[in-house]
């Protein structure tokens, strides 16, 4: 089982510099390989694999005075950036992940490089090529063989470090026998986060429309500053640290709740939403943008998956609003200023979201059924299946 970990890194000035030239480094290997395999393509009509082709070429460019300054760098951090760049190619082609075409890497932002030799960790310390040892703040003590660490610079400036490494141990089985009371349905929404098969609701936070106000006022600040000046250098940083603080407070809550659904449930169903459709309403854009669904589920996906449980994803045009769970009645229509309605077969009146979580479990559970698992109804080991026929 492979684990990552990610930790605070405090290096030195002279470390920092260095850094900032190896992140550089990496990002031009990365934007030199996609334009030469553009151009190539454009002008040849040939394609070229950056994973064999362009790393053959950066020893001769480290031999050659235009680009010898290639050779301060770490050589295993420049090959993987054309490794990275091969699959970015990959998802542009794959049909089923619907990536775009890959784009340059911009000198601001986040800047990141991968090492996976000659790479050490200690108590307060981690060791890469080149640079040595890098104060750090290793909060978890480290079970296993380390494989790679991936250097970070967020655009505030902070550096950290993703320690990835080999725990040593099997990945658990994912559970075969299933009982009912432990299937947890969930619906995602704006005006709550969450809404569960046993009616609880979380509600939706909104960090960033908490954050507006802040925002507002340091985005202001920014735009009367001179381009180029220090004063909007230091303006920008204001600005990146103010998003910041949003995203970890947002990553705090999911990682959180996650963790909760996970532990006290043995199979969480979802719905697959079509995120990248919905932003294209432009007054739920920002909305959606900051509940961010699909960084909960996957959330909810690793960890199911590290404790051998299972997550199960739903067929996206599966009508769970507008199906009555008492007597499976369908609705012609449900718009989303509709809250709550009555049916009008049985005449049982529904919470629309908790109505649609309850549908999410039904077909979780005959999916569950149909891939061969057993569900039992009160905790016994009974095998689903057709009962018997009375003669």
């Amino acid at each position: 089982m492979l684990k990552a970990t990610k930790i605070r890194l405090y290096p030195t000035a002279e470390q920092r510099g260095f850094l900032n030239r190896q992140f550089g480094a990496v990002r031009f290997c990365y934007n030199t390989g996609l334009r030469i395999m553009s151009h190539r393509y454009k002008r040849h009509g040939q394609s070229l694999s950056a994973k064999h082709d362009l790393k053959k070429l950066l020893p001769v460019a480290k031999k050659s005075r235009k680009y010898g300054w290639l050779k301060e760098a770490d050589s295993i951090a420049l090959q993987q950036a054309c490794i990275n760049l091969d699959h970015a190619f990959q998802r542009f082609f794959d049909a089923k992940q619907k990536a775009g075409y890959p784009r340059f890497k911009s000198k601001r932002g986040k800047q990141s490089s991968c090492h996976c030799v000659g790479v050490k960790v200690g108590n307060d310390w981690i060791k890469v090529p080149k640079v040595g040892l890098i104060r750090a703040k290793v909060h978890r003590k480290i079970e296993g063989k380390l494989t790679s660490i991936t250097l970070t610079r967020t655009g505030t400036g902070k550096h950290y470090a993703s320690l990835l490494f080999d725990a040593e141990q099997a990945v658990p089985e994912p559970i075969q026998c299933v009982e009912a009371n432990k299937i947890l349905g969930l619906d995602m929404g704006l005006s709550h986060l969450s809404v569960d098969s046993m009616g609880r609701k979380v509600a939706n936070p909104r960090f960033l429309k908490e954050a507006q106000k802040n925002l507002r006022r340091k985005q202001k600040a920014l735009s009367r500053t001179k381009k180029g000046s220090a004063r909007r250098a230091k303006a920008r940083r204001l600005v990146a640290k103010a998003h910041e603080r949003v995203a970890n407070t947002r990553n705090d809550f999911q990682h959180k709740l996650s963790r909760q659904i996970v532990d006290d449930n043995q199979a969480v169903i979802v719905e697959t939403l079509h995120i990248r459709n919905m932003m294209k309403n432009r007054k739920l854009a920002k909305h959606i943008g900051d509940a961010s669904w699909h960084a909960l589920v996957t959330k909810l996906a690793y960890k199911a998956e590290q404790a051998g449980k299972r997550l199960v994803k739903l067929d996206p045009w599966y009508p769970s609003s507008k199906t009555c769970h008492a007597c499976w009645h369908k609705m012609d229509a449900m718009p989303l200023n509709i809250r709550s309605w009555e049916c009008p077969s049985c005449h049982t009146h529904h919470d629309r979201d908790i109505n649609a979580a309850i549908n999410i479990k039904h077909q979780g559970i005959i999916q569950l059924k149909a891939e061969g698992l057993s569900v039992s109804a009160h905790g016994g080991s009974r095998k689903s299946g057709m009962s018997p026929v009375a003669a």
